[in-house]
């Protein structure tokens, strides 16, 4: 593949000049679970990938260097109306076959420019059909709002073995919940805190952290605390990795959420606000609700708002 040259203008300032010769692939890119552009999680959305290869979304994907990138196949009315809108999604090392806040930012892109009055769009990614509803609050914002799939519940920790593991003390860790492995289309490990000092003062060891997760297929911890900035917020989080930290991560506030309505955190189909990204000042609002029906914890959805930052185009 040619090289990758990039140009791009601020959405509220510019259009895009100086179009190199060659194939182009218009990308837009926003800042998800916020309505405060420069915060919340970054995500580069390219909304026409036909004709790109894997090993060019890849590339693409490790030149944007955000935590996912993701690439529109844009197919026939019927099909999207029967299946969803075809994407993928790209971390700068791997495909996923699912991510929280790429799904809500790509939908929210999709709606800006194509479906301006939708209530609701539906992505078909590698786990499947993915619905994101829609409404407009009262102060003009839109607020997007994904199913995730209903909660698969795996094996628990003891806090004797995860301590170390996260450079934390024994009491550090909450003893009135479990350290459990939660899935809603990615296995996370919830990990309850006892204070946000407490989540503030990680040292994450990651090499032990991979050898022990790696056990059972499990890949990070999703650090938590009810101890929060806001008192608006039931949860603060945090997801840190070798290498980085997110700041708002969908799929393991999916995770969160049926984790608390399972154990009393949060009442059944009650909407509660997760804060997460203070760490690395990128403050994300993510919004969670689940249903409990007997030992099942089902109906999972996570929303938040988003903010469109930049458009640009690739050459290849």
């Amino acid at each position: 593949m040619e090289s990758i040259a990039a140009s791009a203008a601020l959405s509220v300032g510019g259009a895009v000049t100086g179009r190199p010769a060659g194939r182009t692939h218009a990308f837009v890119q926003w800042d998800v679970f916020t309505s405060e552009k420069l915060k919340g999680n970054p995500l580069a959305v390219f909304t026409d990938a036909r004709g790109l290869a894997d090993a060019e979304m890849a590339a693409i994907a490790r030149e944007t260097n955000l935590s996912e990138t993701t690439f529109i196949f844009p197919r026939d009315s019927a099909t999207e109306r029967e299946r969803g809108v075809l994407v993928r999604i790209f971390t700068p090392r791997e495909e996923l076959p699912f991510a929280g806040h790429p799904t809500l930012g790509t939908a929210m892109a999709l709606r800006a420019s194509r479906l301006p009055d939708a209530a609701e769009i539906a992505l078909e990614l590698k786990i499947g059909k993915i619905p994101v509803v829609f409404h407009k609050e009262s102060d003009g914002r839109v607020f997007g709002e994904m199913r995730q799939k209903d909660a698969e519940f795996g094996e628990s920790h003891t806090r004797d073995a995860v301590a170390p593991l996260v450079g934390l003390k024994v009491d550090d860790i909450a003893s009135d919940v479990p350290i459990q492995a939660v899935s809603t289309g990615s296995f996370f490990v919830i990990l309850p805190l006892k204070s946000l000092a407490a989540i503030r003062s990680l040292r994450m060891n990651y090499a032990g952290i991979s050898e022990y997760l790696a056990r059972t297929g499990r890949r990070n911890f999703y650090c938590v605390t009810r101890e929060t900035e806001d008192p608006k917020a039931r949860l603060h989080a945090r997801l840190v990795f070798n290498g980085g930290e997110d700041p708002a991560t969908g799929s393991a506030a999916g995770c969160a959420a049926a984790w608390m309505v399972k154990n009393g955190v949060a009442r059944s189909d009650e909407q509660v606000l997760i804060e997460q990204g203070a760490e690395v000042r990128r403050q994300g609002r993510i919004f969670v609700r689940a249903i409990r029906q007997g030992q099942d914890v089902v109906n999972v959805r996570v929303g938040g708002h988003a903010a469109e930052v930049i458009r640009g185009e690739y050459s290849l």
